[in-house]
C-alpha cells in the first residue's frame, strides 16, 4: 500500500490550489473520492462524498482542507516585476530566491526577488515582509501586463519527491496529507457494511479563515465530526512538548473546543488496535477547521487528528507516509467501533 499511498499523495500535491482558487485541487480530490461515493461540489468549491446507509441515525463528518499557502499578485512595477502579498500564511523567511509558478493567462515560471548578500549592508537577518516582495518572471512591464493581472495567484513550483524510507517532501502537504488520509480511510471502509452514515468533506479557504469548512459542515448537518490536519513534527527549534516524531503515528487533539468523549475514544481506538499516537494538548483554540465546525448550527461535537509535519508553510514540507496510513486506520477503526 505504501507505493499506492505515495502516488495518491503526489497526485493531490501536484494539483495546485490557493485559498479561493482551489479548482484544480478540488478536481483531483473529487476524482480520488469518486469510487467510494458520489462526489458533490458546492458554491465555495468544497468537495464532499457520502457513504453508508442513508437512513442511519446521525452523520459523522470527516474533514480536511484542500487549500495550500501561496501568494497573490497586487501590481506590476515599471520594470515588469510583480509585487505580491500573502494568500494564506506564507512564511516571509523562506520566500527570497524561491522558484514559483504564476497562474496568469498561462502558467509562468518566476523567482521571488532577493538581494545578493554582498549588498545586504550587514542586514543578512532582516526579513522582508511578504507585501514588500517581488517576483521576477523575466518580462517587461508591457509584456507582463499582457499575461498577468492583479489578483492572479502564485504557488511554489517544487515537485513532490521521495526521501529515504517512507518520507516524502512537497509543497502543499499542509493539508493534502489530510486529504490523502481521508481518501485512504474511505478505501478502508468501502464495502465493509457500515452501520452509520459518513460524509467526507474536503474544504476550501482554511488558510484564510476556514469559510469552506463552516459552510460545508452546515450543509452536511453532522451529528459529530473529526477534523484532520497537520501538526508539528520533531525538528530542531521545535519544543518536544509541542511536537511528535515522524513515523510516530497521529496526534489526537485535546482542547477546550474539542469534544473530550471523541478525543478519549480515539485514544481507546488507537490502544486497542496498536496504532502509535500522541495526545496533542492545546489550552486554547486549535488553529484548525475544528474551531469552525464545532460551532456550526447549534454545535457539533468535534474531534481532531493531526499528522506530524516538518517545515510547515515552506516549499519543502516533509511527512512520513506511515503517519498518513495510521491516521486513516485510526479513523476507520473508530467508525467501525461504533462509539
Amino acid at each position: 500500500m505504501a507505493d499506492d499511498l505515495k502516488e495518491l499523495l503526489f497526485r493531490l500535491c501536484a494539483a495546485r490550489g490557493t485559498p479561493g482558487d482551489e479548482t484544480a485541487a478540488a478536481e483531483a480530490a473529487a476524482k480520488e473520492l469518486a469510487p467510494y461515493g458520489g462526489t458533490v461540489k458546492d458554491a465555495l468549491g468544497n468537495v464532499s462524498a457520502a457513504f453508508g446507509p442513508e437512513n442511519a441515525e446521525g452523520n459523522l463528518l470527516l474533514e480536511a482542507h484542500l487549500d495550500q499557502i501561496g501568494l497573490v499578485v497586487t501590481s506590476v512595477d515599471g520594470n515588469g516585476f510583480l509585487r505580491v502579498d500573502k494568500c494564506g500564511g506564507a512564511d516571509p523567511r523562506v520566500l527570497p530566491g524561491s522558484a514559483v509558478t504564476v497562474k496568469g493567462k498561462k502558467a509562468l515560471s518566476g523567482i521571488v526577488c532577493c538581494t545578493p548578500p554582498h549588498l545586504s549592508d550587514g542586514k543578512d537577518d532582516e526579513v522582508i515582509p511578504v507585501g514588500k516582495s517581488f517576483v521576477d518572471i523575466g518580462l517587461s512591464k508591457e509584456k507582463a501586463e499582457e499575461l498577468v493581472s492583479p489578483g492572479d495567484r502564485i504557488t511554489f513550483s517544487t515537485k513532490p519527491v521521495s526521501l529515504a524510507g517512507s518520507r516524502v517532501s512537497s509543497a502543499g502537504l499542509d493539508n493534502r496529507a489530510g486529504a490523502a488520509a481521508l481518501v485512504r480511510c474511505a478505501q478502508m471502509l468501502y464495502k465493509t457494511g457500515l452501520k452509520r452514515r459518513v460524509t467526507v468533506l474536503l474544504s476550501t479557504r482554511e488558510e484564510t479563515g476556514g469559510q469552506g469548512a463552516s459552510t460545508g459542515a452546515f450543509s452536511a448537518e453532522p451529528s459529530e465530526a473529526i477534523c484532520v490536519d497537520v501538526g508539528f513534527a520533531c525538528q530542531p527549534g521545535v519544543p518536544p512538548e509541542k511536537s511528535h516524531p515522524l513515523g510516530g503515528g497521529p496526534m489526537v487533539g485535546f482542547a477546550p473546543v474539542l469534544n473530550r468523549r471523541i478525543s478519549e475514544n480515539l485514544v481507546k481506538t488507537a490502544v486497542k488496535n496498536n496504532i502509535p499516537y500522541k495526545r496533542d494538548v492545546m489550552g486554547g483554540s486549535t488553529g484548525t477547521n475544528s474551531d469552525n465546525i464545532a460551532v456550526v448550527r447549534s454545535g457539533v461535537p468535534t474531534g481532531m487528528v493531526s499528522i506530524p509535519l516538518r517545515y510547515m508553510h515552506t516549499p519543502a514540507e516533509v511527512i512520513d507516509l506511515r503517519d498518513i496510513e495510521n491516521t486513516a486506520l485510526l479513523i476507520a477503526e473508530y467508525i467501525k467501533g461504533d462509539f
